[in-house]
């Protein structure tokens, strides 16, 4: 593919989604400047960025950096850190993004594309992430499944000059790279089905230390985890968002079964003593359950017993 016919892409916050996201760009043909730790810079420099599937290892060379300012020539920026960095990241762009650059949030939670809109003046766009992946080492993504991303305009951007359109190029170049990409006209409603999924997996997973084959296998985890998705999805529709129980619980079964040997992210932060976004995904429904007048038990005690276990062991 002529590479001039891409735009230039740049990746903030290149872990394990940045960098899968930004590996298949680079893999269909794209300039793509990674944006990350240190460690996985100077391994990315050093051999390449790794893409590890079940039937195959991909290798692909791609500029890598630790500084914000690397988004400079950038015409797209994916914005892949954790959601308590959002504000924070976004500031850093602020002085080196192209005045008609497109950040797009690839994050897990409902107020990214907020926060970051509020800190820029650039069109920000919002994808929900549906994609099983975990660095195995510096530099190496190991993806465990799906890949699919839907894109759309928030509503902290609604009226921005050719957002629709806008979002419709950028889809196409995910689409280009092989990741399928529809935009959505209703992305709260997408957001919000991503943030139930995650409600219902990830501090089950963390705590249970549980792939999600073994969770669903589980008669008492599923019962579980239906009542979360019904709790969650009553916190939605308090706030304006309409979902329906009985698809969406058949969507989380769907998950499990295209993601059986994944690990949540919140339980691969515990495992590695990193910190979690459980604030933005149990605790933000029990934050908004609070906020509307709902009772969200559920959800707020998994939201305490994942800080709980992310504050560390007394027994060792």
């Amino acid at each position: 593919m002529n590479a001039s016919s891409w735009p230039h892409i740049a990746v903030m916050g290149a872990g394990a989604v940045g960098g899968y996201y930004g590996g298949m760009l680079a893999l269909a043909g794209a300039p793509v400047t990674l944006i990350g730790r240190p460690q996985h810079v100077a391994a990315i420099e050093r051999d390449g960025l790794v893409i590890e599937r079940a039937d195959r290892r991909d290798v692909v060379k791609v500029s890598a950096s630790t500084q914000a300012a690397a988004v400079a020539d950038a015409d797209v920026v994916l914005l892949c850190v954790k959601s308590p960095d959002t504000r924070a990241a976004a500031a850093s762009l602020r002085p080196h993004l192209k005045p008609d650059a497109v950040v797009v949030t690839l994050q897990n939670g409902v107020e990214n594309a907020a926060w970051a809109a509020a800190e820029l003046d650039q069109l920000v766009l919002a994808a929900v992430v549906w994609v099983g992946a975990y660095m195995g080492g510096p530099g190496v993504v190991c993806h465990t499944g799906r890949g699919d991303l839907d894109l759309g305009v928030p509503r902290a951007r609604a009226a921005y000059p050719n957002a629709r359109e806008r979002a419709q190029a950028v889809a196409a170049m995910f689409e280009r790279a092989g990741v399928k990409c529809p935009v959505s006209a209703d992305i709260e409603a997408a957001l919000w089905s991503k943030l139930t999924v995650n409600c219902a997996f990830n501090a089950i997973s963390a705590l249970g230390r549980a792939r999600y084959g073994r969770m669903a296998a589980s008669r008492l985890v599923r019962s579980l985890m239906e009542d979360l998705v019904h709790e969650t999805l009553a916190v939605a529709r308090a706030d304006g968002v309409h979902l329906d129980d009985a698809a969406m619980i058949a969507a989380m079964w769907k998950v499990a079964d295209g993601m059986a040997s994944q690990y949540s992210s919140t339980a691969q932060d515990v495992l590695r003593g990193k910190p979690t976004e459980i604030d933005m995904l149990n605790g933000y429904v029990a934050e908004r359950a609070h906020a509307l007048g709902l009772a969200a038990p559920l959800s707020r005690t998994l939201h305490a017993l994942v800080k709980l276990r992310e504050a560390g062991d007394d027994l060792a």
